[in-house]
């Protein structure tokens, strides 16, 4: 339930932080969410961040900010909505962490229905202290929010529930900057947006930022009976 709420909190500061600013600097600030995981991982997590991790992040965030171009960044207003963004940031990266302690002792389909549960009840009487509508949306707004709740929620979060259980909780973290390469592909395919030189440079970059936090180097060691064997080091 925590989750649900920490989580719901993530959504409503992203969501003002978008109307009060662009969709590309809320975006931008928010995926800086791995920085913040990375740091509470390792006061709070037995699984602290390697090396690799540290570097790997640094060249995605910066493959994330070539792909999305340079000007969105020098030009980023710090004023509340640049507040709610890094919030934004901060909320995500403490839903990360408290979901990795919880599905250490939980399975995935229980903890996500109680978080999801959570964050729909929490975020009704938000909306409804804030006078936002619940009614009144046209056919395809109705089917776009049918969409929405079954596909980039349910599916989305049931699947990012499974690979936090089973993976670093930072891996998972910098493995969703992935998210802005895909959305320049799907709105190259579907939407007809133009993709440039840069973006696809930036791709490249943020892509290989992402495998070089999942690196491990094999290290040859001698077993008792002078077998090689091998053990896995993440750093």
């Amino acid at each position: 339930m925590l989750c649900g709420a920490i989580f719901a909190l993530d959504v409503a500061v992203w969501n003002i932080s978008i109307q009060e600013s662009t969709a590309t600097q809320a975006t931008l600030l928010t995926n800086l969410s791995p920085v913040w995981v990375g740091i509470g991982a390792f006061f709070f997590l037995k699984n602290k961040p390697t090396r690799n991790f540290w570097i790997g992040t640094v060249i995605a965030i910066f493959g994330m900010i070539t792909l999305v171009g340079f000007h969105f960044f020098v030009n980023l207003d710090f004023n509340l909505a640049f507040v709610f963004a890094i919030l934004s940031g901060v909320f995500y990266a403490i839903y990360m962490l408290v979901s990795k302690f919880v599905l250490y002792d939980i399975e995935v389909l229980p903890f996500i229905t109680l978080s999801t549960l959570t964050s729909a009840v929490f975020l009704g009487i938000l909306s409804y202290f804030m006078n936002e509508p619940f009614t009144g949306f046209g056919e395809m707004g109705w089917i776009s929010l049918i969409i929405q709740g079954l596909v980039c929620q349910l599916a989305a979060w049931l699947l990012l529930g499974y690979a936090t259980k089973h993976m670093r909780a930072t891996r998972v973290s910098v493995s969703l900057l992935g998210q802005a390469v895909l959305t320049t592909i799907f709105a190259w395919m579907f939407i007809n947006e133009e993709v440039t030189l840069q973006m696809i440079v930036g791709g490249i970059i943020l892509l290989f930022g992402i495998r070089v936090t999942f690196y491990s180097k094999k290290i040859p060691i001698i077993g008792k009976e002078g077998e090689a064997a091998e053990i896995i080091s993440n750093d």
